[in-house]
């Protein structure tokens, strides 16, 4: 079934329920290779219980799946990768917390019959206790083989343009052969991450490593940078996607900093291939 629009834009979710603890928290930082170095007492409050510190990007997983989608959306998930991904926090992340979830498709764009579609979505996660907003949640979606539905080209937010000078500071982090495995423990399971026959199927060597597990390095990459593993001082982190990484390789961020605005992208070290453009974070 191709995308019908624009019914696609009246797609919504509202009042899903969530919880995480400090397992998740706990979890979701290993799966974006804090910990590595059990010596490491900048990186161990974010692995460790006593004195427990969540990622800013845990909002990415905490809520999987709380979007509108499903058979509504009319697109080829085996076909689809993430595009971009933005989350501006209203309040720093808790490490635990029962909360309510409301998603909304705002946006969808046709790339072209052999070029694909752009879906925009937006989730709001809520505080159960007050109602009160801790993250809104903004993704666009790459459905590969859906476009040619009929509906705009143009409209989408135009990306941040990161400093045309050389990176102020370049980090590496080495990925595990695994990691894809562990992360995906956070709530992403399409096998296109696990399972090597359905990687080929999507047109890939082997499984990829999630996106957002990159987009979660490179928060970590920030943190570590500019904000001393202070998760408060990140108010937004956005990114586009540009290239899949492949688990066990290393991704280099390149980092920029004007005021209270980090920019950066990413690459693989191995293969010199840009996995990350226009990324921005807003500290505060």
């Amino acid at each position: 079934m191709p995308i019908a629009y624009p019914e696609i834009l009246d797609l919504k979710s509202e009042g899903q329920t969530f919880a995480w603890g400090d397992r998740e928290t706990m979890l979701y930082a290993l799966g974006i290779g804090l910990g590595s170095d059990p010596m490491n007492e900048q990186e161990l409050p974010f692995v460790y219980e006593s004195g427990l510190k969540a990622v800013p990007s845990l909002a990415t997983v905490v809520a999987w799946g709380a979007g509108p989608g499903g058979p509504k959306m009319g697109i080829n998930y085996l076909m689809v990768v993430h595009g971009e991904q933005k989350v501006e926090f209203h309040k720093p992340m808790p490490t635990e917390a029962a909360i309510t979830a409301e998603g909304r498709i705002i946006g969808a764009y046709d790339k072209g019959a052999d070029k694909g579609a752009v879906i925009v979505s937006e989730t709001i996660l809520r505080d159960q206790k007050d109602g009160s907003k801790i993250a809104t949640l903004t993704g666009a979606t790459f459905a590969r083989g859906d476009g040619g539905f009929g509906g705009p080209s143009e409209g989408a937010p135009e990306p941040h343009k990161v400093p045309d000078r050389p990176a102020d500071l370049s980090l590496d982090f080495p990925t595990q052969p695994n990691q894809a495995l562990i992360y995906r423990l956070s709530g992403d399971r399409n096998p296109l991450h696990s399972d090597p026959r359905i990687a080929k199927a999507a047109g890939f060597p082997r499984p990829i490593l999630h996106g957002l597990c990159t987009y979660g390095i490179t928060c970590r990459a920030v943190l570590q940078a500019y904000c001393d593993f202070d998760p408060a001082r990140v108010k937004s982190h956005q990114v586009r996607f540009s290239s899949p990484v492949f688990p066990g390789e290393t991704i280099t961020v390149d980092l920029w900093k004007d005021g209270d605005v980090v920019s950066f992208e990413a690459r693989v070290k191995e293969r010199g291939v840009t996995v990350i453009r226009n990324g921005k974070t807003q500290l505060g």
